[in-house]
């Protein structure tokens, strides 16, 4: 059973008492997905004054991230951290991402804003991966539907779970490639990422382009390779 939840007792860190720094700062967000893309991610959004449940499989290892979130922090299960949040970020693995909103549910994302940091990567011939979508598909797209009543934005899916909240470059940082239906959502998505350390959103058209944010990821892959680093990201320069 994935329905506990767990708090720690230990002094509030330093880096938790950052004063919010927009009127949404305080909101609650479930993040779907435990891993090293989701703990970052709650450890990002804790220490901008946000409420953070992580929804997963495993509530049993995650006492050291409730422990570095202190009372920010929350463990749950899939459909206990998406109803849970305001806001709900997918990070899941691509290859079980169906499943786990599966097995939340539909219901409890009706009319959220959903932000998704899924990629559809293929690792079995190795490295660097391929997509499991075809070239008409794409697991943003995939997501739209099963969730036809959410608010999906493709983001943070084309950086380094590292990046993705308070980024450092050697450059300035680039506006976050998003992509989505709803022109709303995708408003609130730049004030968000602005609020987070980012310029804002380079928006990119409908949830259809996330055929193409998925695709430039084994591009991503294959220049970390080259540079030995993977804390790099891409741009528009004209």
């Amino acid at each position: 059973m994935e329905d506990s939840k767990t708090a720690s007792t230990a002094a509030r860190r330093p880096y938790l008492s950052q004063t919010p720094s927009s009127s949404m700062a305080g909101k609650r967000v479930g993040i779907l997905g435990s891993g090293d893309v989701g703990q970052a991610l709650g450890r990002g959004f804790a220490a901008h004054g946000y409420e953070v449940m992580l929804g997963t499989r495993s509530p049993d290892k995650l006492g050291e991230w409730v422990e570095a979130v202190d009372d920010a922090g929350s463990v749950g299960s899939f459909a206990e951290a998406t109803a849970f949040g305001d806001i709900v970020v997918l990070a899941l693995n691509g290859e079980g991402a169906e499943n786990a909103l599966a097995m939340a549910g539909p219901e409890p994302f009706a009319g959220k804003l959903v932000l998704d940091a899924t990629n559809p990567l293929d690792f079995s011939a190795g490295m660097p991966p391929h997509l499991f979508t075809g070239a008409q598909d794409s697991l943003g797209e995939r997501i739209q539907a099963k969730l036809s009543d959410a608010h999906v934005v493709k983001c943070f899916n084309t950086v380094t779970n590292a990046q993705m909240i308070d980024p450092v470059f050697e450059a300035e940082p680039p506006k976050m490639f998003i992509c989505g239906n709803d022109e709303a959502a995708k408003a609130e998505t730049d004030a968000l990422l602005k609020e987070l350390g980012w310029p804002g959103a380079f928006d990119v058209g409908d949830i259809t382009a996330a055929r193409y944010l998925e695709a430039l990821v084994p591009l991503w892959v294959r220049v970390g390779s080259k540079l030995d680093t993977y804390m790099h990201a891409f741009t528009v320069v004209k």
